[in-house]
């Protein structure tokens, strides 16, 4: 099995479910703006080709995507930056397999999914996650 091949898992009652990826491969979903790079809103799209990269931001992701790890950039700019996001990755030398356009803008983010979920808030400093013990909200049994 390669390192990004799903495992097919089944139900109690014999049917498939969503296909699940190894264990020890992360599926890391990354903001862009004031996370690796300068925050940028959409309404400046002239500054995006220059976004100065945040310390240690390149060689975190880069050194996780050779890991084995899937890095998807998830970012609030819009389908119209693009063509300047995926030139600016390129130029930067940001190694990913996807990028994905139009996150709600806002923050205060809630995501609810039946697969497991880890978030961990960008603070100003790339470096390898650490294992801490923290409290969260979750649904009640």
């Amino acid at each position: 099995m390669s390192k990004h091949e799903l495992k097919n898992i089944t139900g109690e009652d014999g049917n498939l479910l969503s296909p699940v990826l190894p264990d020890e491969v992360k599926n890391y979903l990354i903001d862009i703006d004031g996370t690796i790079c300068d925050d940028i809103p959409n309404e400046e799209p002239e500054r995006m080709e220059t976004a100065a990269v945040y310390p240690d931001a390149l060689e975190i992701l880069n050194k996780w995507y050779d890991e084995g790890h899937i890095i998807t950039f998830f970012t609030s700019r819009t389908e119209d930056h693009r063509t300047v996001t995926e030139a600016w990755l390129a130029k930067e030398g940001f190694k990913y397999h996807g990028l994905l356009m139009g996150k709600p803008r806002g923050g205060n983010y809630h995501w609810i999914d039946n697969h497991m979920v880890r978030a961990t808030r960008f603070k100003g400093k790339f470096t390898d996650l650490i294992m801490a013990k923290k409290n969260i909200e979750i649904f009640e049994d």
